[in-house]
């Protein structure tokens, strides 16, 4: 499981190929401008980003140089109408992995999407698990096992365990959350997030002698293991 985010301001575009993604089970994000991809690609961890070059309030080839100076190493794939050799090589330029002009197969797309994720990034390797305490995650196989115990997740679940579990020790808002598990789908005030946490907390914790996933009353919550 892969997760992809898509800076596209062609909506149906972007509709279908977020939805070609998640039936193959990835993770799909999306952005309709540049600003909101930057913010975004900058706020949470992703494995690709597909990135328009054409896009309102800030160009792809302008998110992809603001994303490398900023030492973010992310692979990006560059989707464009803009097919020729010049436009291809402006696009590697400004720091992009791979191009692909429109219109495109998705069987290639997606066989380039695998083979950037598979690249190792720059400055150290792929992380590919998380483990807090006896609790691992395992990004490659989507599995969970805490000690010898394997623990079966939705794919929500999974993917909050992971935002959680990237940011072992710290404490993760709602806002958090919400933004980049939830994808700004919910209002705020829902109770989405504690039906959630509840759910997790019964799986990863319920059965074992000491808890991982805390609630920081009125700041988030957390996972961390609290043994000396």
């Amino acid at each position: 499981m892969l997760r992809i985010l898509i800076i596209e301001d062609d909506a149906e575009a972007s509709a279908y190929l977020a939805k070609g993604l998640k039936e193959l089970g990835h993770l799909a994000d999306q952005a309709a401008d540049g600003d909101t991809g930057l913010h975004m690609a900058q706020s949470a961890s992703y494995d690709v980003l597909i990135v328009d070059r054409m896009l309102p309030k800030r160009d792809g080839l302008s998110v992809i140089e603001a994303l490398r100076k900023a030492g973010d190493q992310t692979p990006v794939l560059i989707l464009s109408a803009l097919g020729q050799v010049d436009d291809r090589v402006m696009g590697l330029k400004a720091g992009g992995d791979d191009y692909l002009p429109k219109p495109y197969a998705f069987t290639e797309l997606l066989a380039r999407i695998e083979a950037l994720a598979r690249r190792p990034k720059a400055g150290g390797e792929v992380v590919t698990s998380y483990r807090v305490g006896d609790l691992e995650l395992d990004r490659l196989t989507h599995t969970c096992r805490r000690g010898d115990q394997d623990i079966p997740l939705q794919p929500r679940e999974f993917r909050l365990l992971e935002y959680l579990m990237q940011h072992a020790g710290q404490v993760v808002t709602r806002t958090m959350l919400l933004e980049n598990v939830w994808e700004y789908h919910f209002d705020p005030q829902t109770n989405v997030i504690d039906v959630h946490i509840s759910r997790l907390r019964s799986k990863i914790d319920k059965d074992f002698d000491k808890p991982l996933l805390h609630t920081i009353r009125g700041a988030g919550y957390t996972v961390r293991d609290t043994s000396d």
